[in-house]
């Protein structure tokens, strides 16, 4: 395997609480960790310069087809909409399956919808490689009781889901009660049993990259598989900054356990350069080891058309028009 970047952006702080002036909005003081837990100052700047030059790197043409097929693979494609029907449901899975006429174009990683179109989603995709992905855990705000929480997660995983997406309850985490949020994650990831656990941060409402590095050591500590940007409900959502933390918290973590854990940026990537600068990101901080749809996702639902929509200009020279192509 590959061994992550030795490049970084943090640094091992004995302040528990978050920098000033570190990331978009007010800080938030935070409580303890739980034992065994460093806290870790990011510096801010530091992150901001190294994510901005990840989105000046440019892709030759003749790899482009590659990084359009890369993205494609690793793509979970969302929707989670109070108006989603099972009609709609079964047709994003057919655009899963087969996202676009040319037999080159790789299947999309994943479908991810909301629990009750589980066992649907599964009988559409069933035969393929293509996985189920639900969000569970009173999702988007996390805010219910726990025994609810855990019995959704059950009941999503006995409806057939192979990935559980779960959120945090960003309001104990920020009061400080870190032990209970690493308590709430490592209770889900049991109740998940065989599927995989992928965890939101929701980054938007941790207001500082202390706090995002903090949830991510957390949440892998916990058991998470995956750490999750977003929900994607909010903005800001997924940003180059932050998954760059993330990512960082990831390639540490491997370093001093040896356990492997995935990163899933979601919400605001709707171009097939955005993925590109991502899948840059990834390939400099983690290594080729994380560039495959087992250990990195996008979650998206437009992304799909622009990458088609590249890959038609690629053999034609031209843009096809979005009407070619579905919006499910």
């Amino acid at each position: 395997m590959n061994q992550p970047s030795k490049n970084s952006s943090s640094g091992q702080s004995s302040d528990s609480g978050a920098g000033s002036g570190n990331g978009a909005g007010a800080s938030h003081r935070t409580g303890r960790a739980p034992a065994g837990l460093p806290a870790i100052t990011v510096d801010a700047r530091a992150v901001e310069a190294r994510a901005a030059r990840f989105t000046r790197r440019s892709i030759k043409n003749e790899a482009k087809r590659a990084a359009l097929a890369a993205a494609m693979s690793m793509v979970d494609l969302t929707t989670l909409e109070g108006m989603d029907t099972p009609g709609k449901v079964e047709r994003l899975c057919r655009k899963a399956l087969q996202p676009g006429l040319d037999p080159r174009l790789p299947r999309v990683a994943a479908v991810c919808v909301y629990p009750t179109f589980v066992a649907h989603a599964r009988q559409v995709l069933e035969g393929s490689d293509v996985r189920v992905a639900a969000v569970a855990t009173a999702f988007p705000s996390g805010q219910s009781f726990l025994d609810v929480r855990l019995d959704e997660t059950r009941r999503t995983v006995d409806a057939g889901a192979h990935e559980i997406d779960m959120v945090i309850d960003r309001g104990a985490f920020l009061a400080g009660d870190h032990a209970r949020v690493f308590d709430e994650i490592a209770a889900t990831k049991e109740a998940c049993g065989a599927a995989h656990l992928k965890v939101i941060l929701e980054t938007g409402e941790l207001s500082t990259y202390d706090n995002v590095r903090t949830a991510s050591d957390l949440a892998m500590r916990a058991g998470a598989d995956f750490i999750k940007t977003s929900t994607g409900k909010i903005a800001p959502a997924s940003t180059m900054p932050v998954c760059l933390v993330m990512a960082e918290a990831i390639r540490d973590h491997y370093r001093a356990t040896g356990v492997q854990v995935g990163l899933k940026a979601a919400g605001g990537i709707r171009t097939s350069k955005q993925a590109w600068h991502y899948l840059v990101l990834i390939k400099e901080t983690l290594g080729d080891a994380w560039l495959t749809p087992d250990w990195f996702r996008i979650g998206a639902s437009s992304l799909v058309n622009d990458l088609l929509l590249q890959w038609e200009r690629l053999d034609t020279g031209r843009y096809q028009s979005a009407v070619y192509f579905s919006n499910d």
